[in-house]
């Protein structure tokens, strides 16, 4: 279902754009720069912006409306638009945070948050000058590294995929965001989605008749 509007999703570092064909990754400047003239439906998990983007006229702000069954007070508005994208599965975003999120008959029924990639990367950095390396989207986890820059990356991968199998159970694996595609190919028959969160706005501003 293409959107009538263009759709936004304001994380902790960017703005991601979807206007019904690709998403679009920007930095704050660049959004408001480039799109404060267009109608924009957005949630937000970075207060800070608020008193900024609320004064943009043609731009509307949605995040009450997306309600989820079961969440906790607390939870960002990005992961509740995620897991409304279907009613039942796993639900990955690999963003600055990578949160894991369950779904069972349209109802929330809990999740987990660890650092992301970078974040772990940064702080491996942060003890070590030796530490300093990339991330490797290759490593195995059939065999343990023999190299610091294995070693690193098996250490980052194999707790993440080890928690999200032991909660899968048999469900569809969703994976979205910064680093979805590259968390997926550690996962047989993963989902790859970076609309996922656009597709749950959809769903609740079709019930509250906006598109």
């Amino acid at each position: 279902m293409k959107p009538k509007h263009l759709l936004a999703d304001i994380g902790n570092t960017h703005f991601h754009i979807y206007n019904g064909t690709f998403v679009e990754h920007l930095s704050y400047e660049e959004a408001i720069e480039k799109y404060s003239h267009r109608k924009l439906y957005y949630i937000c998990v970075k207060h800070a912006l608020n008193h900024t983007i609320e004064s943009i006229a043609l731009w509307k702000n949605i995040s009450k409306a997306i309600q989820l069954n079961g969440a906790y007070e607390t939870m960002g508005v990005d992961r509740k638009a995620l897991c409304l994208s279907h009613e039942e599965g796993i639900f990955v975003d690999a963003g600055s945070a990578i949160t894991v999120d369950v779904m069972q008959n349209g109802q929330y029924r809990g999740g987990f948050i660890v650092p992301g990639v970078g974040a772990m990367l940064q702080a491996y950095a942060q003890i070590s000058p030796a530490l300093v390396t990339e991330f490797n989207a290759n490593v195995s986890l059939e065999h343990l590294p023999t190299t610091t820059k294995d070693g690193i990356s098996y250490g980052i991968i194999a707790p993440i995929k080890t928690l999200i199998d032991r909660h899968r159970k048999g469900q569809k694996l969703y994976i979205s965001g910064g680093d979805g595609k590259l968390l997926s190919h550690f996962f047989q028959d993963a989902v790859y989605d970076e609309t996922l969160v656009f597709q749950g706005m959809q769903k609740v501003m079709k019930e509250i008749e906006i598109c």
